[in-house]
């Protein structure tokens, strides 16, 4: 019976992040819709996205905080929360607005996939948690597949004079969530998936709305219908929903397997990136999608793997 409820419990976590991953992956597609038709700024985009977002997470922190059993926080844990947003999804997100100036859809989430490189050495090597072997041949299969479709799209966009510039910042994008992917897995359990989830967007949202208030006005935000709505898709379908997903995926099957799980977005991406961006597909992206989908699906097929 204990089996069968882990069995369980890891296909729930599974599905989440899974969820959680796709919903993400239509982030960098809105992005480049809102820059191309609107010819909005990073800063202003992402500041736009949390304004949006906010009212879902203070919603969400009002109604932890409401309930009589609601543990309290150390002050230790949850300015480890504070930080993880501000890594996650101030920086990280800043990063990657801008970088998506200069790259295509495609390659931006190829490059960002180093994040869970990142979080699983960040795990193994600092907090010592052990790798399955059915964890190194998932993480060598999608990273495999990964590697053939970055190089196709690496040569697509060798012409562009900001190309380097704009890998560098989903580079730096990478390293900064991966800290926020391990952080996650260590504080998600003391905090509740709910009040992690909703403290660590609060303090990314302040963080980026200073960032605005310091560099930009509030006047020259070109409000038109369709950034309106441009920003409240990347608000809900692309942020809100996906990252309540998978914190909590990640607090039934843990920050590794998540890493994993999240190797179909790059996937998702090129395809979305192809049918409404008309970013090209080429064979060797193809090829490397069967090695991602074939590490996902390997990763998600073993409902008896151990957490970290």
């Amino acid at each position: 019976m204990t089996s069968i409820n882990h069995s369980k419990h890891f296909v729930a976590g599974f599905l989440l992040s899974l969820a959680g991953a796709l919903l993400f992956s239509t982030k960098a597609i809105f992005v480049k819709l809102a820059f191309k038709e609107t010819g909005v700024d990073a800063v202003t985009l992402l500041s736009l996205r949390m304004l949006f977002a906010l009212p879902f997470y203070l919603i969400a922190a009002w109604m932890v905080l409401r309930k009589e059993h609601t543990k309290k926080l150390s002050k230790a844990n949850l300015l480890w929360i504070l930080i993880m947003g501000i890594l996650g999804y101030y920086l990280s997100s800043l990063f990657d607005f801008i970088g998506l100036q200069y790259v295509s859809a495609g390659l931006e989430r190829l490059i960002l996939f180093l994040y869970p490189t990142f979080a699983v050495l960040i795990n193994t090597y600092i907090f010592k948690a052990a790798l399955s072997k059915r964890q190194i041949i998932a993480l060598f299969l999608t990273y495999f597949g990964i590697g053939i479709a970055y190089f196709a799209e690496l040569k697509t966009d060798s012409d562009n004079p900001q190309f380097v510039f704009g890998a560098f910042m989903i580079f730096l994008c990478a390293i900064t969530y991966s800290f926020y992917l391990v952080g996650t897995g260590k504080l998600v359990h003391k905090a509740g998936a709910t009040r992690y989830t909703a403290y660590a967007m609060i303090s990314a949202t302040v963080g980026i709305f200073v960032h605005f208030l310091l560099t930009k006005k509030v006047a020259d935000i070109p409000f038109t219908t369709t950034l309106t709505w441009y920003a409240i898709a990347l608000a809900i379908i692309a942020t809100v929903i996906p990252s309540f997903l998978m914190s909590n995926g990640m607090k039934k099957i843990g920050s590794n397997n998540v890493s994993i799980i999240t190797g179909i977005g790059p996937v998702s991406t090129i395809i979305q990136a192809h049918f409404l961006l008309g970013e090209q597909i080429l064979l060797l992206q193809i090829l490397g999608t069967v090695f991602v989908i074939i590490g996902v699906v390997l990763i998600g097929w073993n409902p008896k793997n151990v957490t970290n």
